[in-house]
């Protein structure tokens, strides 16, 4: 814990949007990120909670106590090590995800909770900043072929993962780019997609081929990827919403 009174003494403070005149001119992303001294303010109000409920608020289980510590602490390229061992992208959920994990701070019952978001954010970005993000290939391969269908978030991490497992990773996707909403359901002024871009081009390094205007299903039968890989993914997504049914007395 970097500061014990930390969060007696700091209040919360989080990322300003640009001014609305600015905004209008362009559609990437108008959130002003803090300065790394506010930043390790902010992370210094974290109370590395006995029982830290942020985990269980995460859906990928973030250690955030220990990278909120090691901002604090200045260590910024540990923090992206240790964001990175339970988070493969980072810099989309530090843009885009709800952060349940602030609603489940500790702080949250009776004050404002730490930027969780705001401050995952910056280390990521930090990161690639510094050079620090960098391809892992596999340092053995198993010989084994896996398909997986789709490149949304679902797709692209249990690509990364299983080639950085050693399997030969080929991903199909029906669109010309992939990425799956992260591309063509999220606007430019929440999440600029040179992101995915990015990602993308690591993954590659690491082995990942991906096939993209490809619709399995249409353009590719199933039963040749059963045929051809030794395992298959399904990560297509539902892509249909679902309509509350009408309530009736």
């Amino acid at each position: 814990m970097g500061k014990v009174t930390g969060f007696l003494e700091i209040d919360r403070r989080d990322r300003k949007y640009a001014p609305a005149a600015d905004r209008i001119r362009a559609y990437k992303e108008f959130v002003i990120p803090l300065s790394e001294e506010a930043t390790r303010d902010q992370a210094a109000r974290c109370m590395n909670c006995g029982i830290p409920y942020c985990h269980n608020g995460c859906p990928v289980n973030n250690q955030i106590p220990d990278w909120n510590d090691l901002v604090y602490q200045g260590d910024w390229e540990e923090a992206a090590r240790n964001l990175h061992s339970t988070n493969n992208f980072p810099e989309f959920t530090g843009r885009v995800c709800p952060a349940p994990c602030e609603a489940s701070c500790t702080l949250n019952l009776n004050d404002q909770p730490v930027t969780i978001k705001t401050i995952e954010c910056a280390i990521v970005d930090r990161a690639f900043a510094e050079g620090w993000v960098n391809a892992e290939p596999a340092p053995r391969l198993t010989g084994k072929r896996v398909a997986i269908v789709g490149s949304g978030p679902a797709g692209l991490a249990a690509a990364q993962q299983l080639a950085r497992a050693g399997h030969e990773v080929h991903v199909f996707e029906k669109n010309s780019k992939p990425g799956g909403l992260l591309r063509y359901g999220i606007p430019d002024f929440k999440m600029e997609k040179h992101l995915i871009d990015r990602r993308v081009k690591q993954m590659e390094a690491e082995g990942v081929v991906f096939h993209c205007g490809v619709h399995i299903g249409k353009d590719k039968a199933i039963a040749d990827l059963t045929a051809a890989y030794d395992a298959v993914v399904l990560a297509g997504g539902a892509e249909k919403p679902r309509y509350a049914k009408a309530h009736s007395r």
